[in-house]
C-alpha cells in the first residue's frame, strides 16, 4: 500500500539520513520515478524532506524533525520475534539481543506481550553441527565494534588452506567495511592495501581495535559487493559435469544436493519400479562424483562422461574383489578352527 510505503521512506531517511533516489527504489522495489512522486506527497502534507544536488546528493529529511515511531502490528512482531537472538550465534551478542527483545516486549500492549510470549516458544534455534561442532565467534564483538566505529582493525588470521598447527598464520590491519552472516558463519569484508577481501571470523584467532579511523569508500553498498563477490566465486570454482541416470528416489536426493537439471533420457534404461530420470549435474570435481555415485549404488547409471563411468566400473568391481576375499578368508579361518583339536566348546 502505498501509506504503508511513504512511512517506510520516512522512517528510512530518518534512520540513516540520506537516500539516493535509486537507493530507496532498490530497498522499496518500486520505481525511481515512483520514489519522486512520493517526495513531493511527503513534502506537500508537510514533512520537512528535500533534494540535494551533486555527487553526494539525495533526499534527506530536515536534521531536527522527527516522527513517533508507531506501534509493531502483529505481522511484524511475529517477524521479529522469529528472528531468535540465538541465531546471533555469539553468547554476548545473543544476550544484549535477549535484552533488547525483552526491553521491546515489557513496552507492548498486554495482548501483545502475550501473543509475543506464545510466538517465543514455538521456535527454538540451535547452532550447534550435528558433529557437535560450531563457529568460533569469540571475536565477533570486537571486530562488529570496530566496523560499527568506523576504526582499524588489527587481526591475526588463519588462512582458508592452513590448520591452527600449520603455518599460514598471516597479520593484517584492514578498514572494517560490513559484516554479513551466511547462515550460521560470520564474514568480515575489509579494504585492505590489495583491495576488499572476505574474512571468516571464525578463523580470527586475535583482533585489536586501533584508534585510528578506517578509509570507507564513498557510496560503498555491501550487499550489492557480497553478491558480486558471490556470484564471481561460485564461477571460480572447478566444476565437474555428468550425466546420470537415477532411479526416481535418487533423482530427487541428487537435487537436494547439487546443482542438476533435466535432459532427455538415453535411448534404453528403463526402472522396473518406473520410468528413470536423467540428469545433468556438477560436482566439484571427478572425486566427487565418483564417490556421490559409488554411494548410490545400482539406483544410478553414468551416461557421461566415459572416463567416470569406467573409473565406477573399476572402483565398484576393486570393492566386490575386496569383499569376495574377505569373504573367502573368514570362511577359512572358520573351517580350519572347527578343524583344530580341543577348538570345540
Amino acid at each position: 500500500m502505498k501509506a504503508d510505503r511513504l512511512l517506510s521512506e520516512v522512517l528510512l531517511l530518518q534512520s540513516r539520513g540520506r537516500f539516493t533516489g535509486r537507493q530507496l527504489a532498490k530497498r522499496l522495489e518500486v520505481s525511481e520515478r515512483t520514489v519522486h512522486r512520493d517526495m513531493e506527497a511527503l513534502s506537500a502534507s508537510g514533512v520537512p524532506v528535500f533534494a540535494l544536488r551533486g555527487a553526494r546528493g539525495g533526499w534527506q529529511l530536515d536534521e531536527d524533525w522527527r516522527t513517533q515511531v508507531p506501534a509493531l502490528d502483529e505481522a511484524e512482531l511475529r517477524a521479529l520475534l522469529m528472528a531468535q537472538p540465538r541465531v546471533i550465534g555469539d553468547a554476548r551478542l545473543a544476550a544484549a539481543a535477549q535484552r533488547a527483545l525483552e526491553k521491546l516486549t515489557a513496552a507492548l500492549p498486554q495482548s501483545l506481550r502475550e501473543r509475543a510470549a506464545s510466538i517465543r516458544q514455538r521456535l527454538y534455534v540451535d547452532t550447534t553441527g550435528w558433529r557437535g561442532t560450531s563457529e568460533d565467534l569469540s571475536m565477533l564483538p570486537i571486530v562488529q565494534e570496530a566496523v560499527s566505529r568506523d576504526r582499524k582493525l588489527k587481526i591475526r588470521y588463519w588462512k582458508a588452506e592452513g590448520r591452527p598447527s600449520g603455518r599460514v598464520l598471516v597479520y593484517r590491519v584492514v578498514d572494517p567495511l560490513g559484516l554479513v552472516a551466511k547462515g550460521s558463519t560470520w564474514y568480515l569484508v575489509a579494504r585492505t592495501r590489495r583491495g576488499f577481501r572476505t574474512y571468516r571470523v571464525s578463523r580470527i584467532e586475535e583482533a585489536t581495535l586501533l584508534e585510528r579511523p578506517s578509509q570507507r569508500p564513498e557510496n560503498f553498498d555491501l550487499a550489492a559487493w557480497w553478491e558480486a563477490s558471490t556470484q564471481r566465486f561460485r564461477a571460480s570454482m572447478p566444476q565437474f559435469e555428468a550425466v546420470l541416470h537415477l532411479e526416481p528416489g535418487a533423482a530427487r536426493e541428487m537435487k537436494m544436493w547439487h546443482t542438476a537439471t533435466e535432459v532427455p533420457p538415453p535411448a534404453t534404461g528403463q526402472s522396473r519400479r518406473g520410468p528413470w530420470v536423467t540428469l545433468r549435474v556438477q560436482f566439484a570435481d571427478e572425486h566427487e562424483a565418483r564417490f556421490i555415485i559409488l554411494g548410490m549404488g545400482p539406483r544410478v547409471e553414468v551416461i557421461e562422461p566415459t572416463t567416470l563411468r569406467d573409473r565406477v566400473v573399476a572402483e565398484a568391481a576393486a570393492v566386490v574383489r575386496l569383499a569376495s576375499r574377505g569373504a573367502r578368508s573368514g570362511l577359512v579361518k572358520q573351517t580350519f578352527a572347527l578343524c583344530t583339536p580341543g577348538s570345540a566348546q
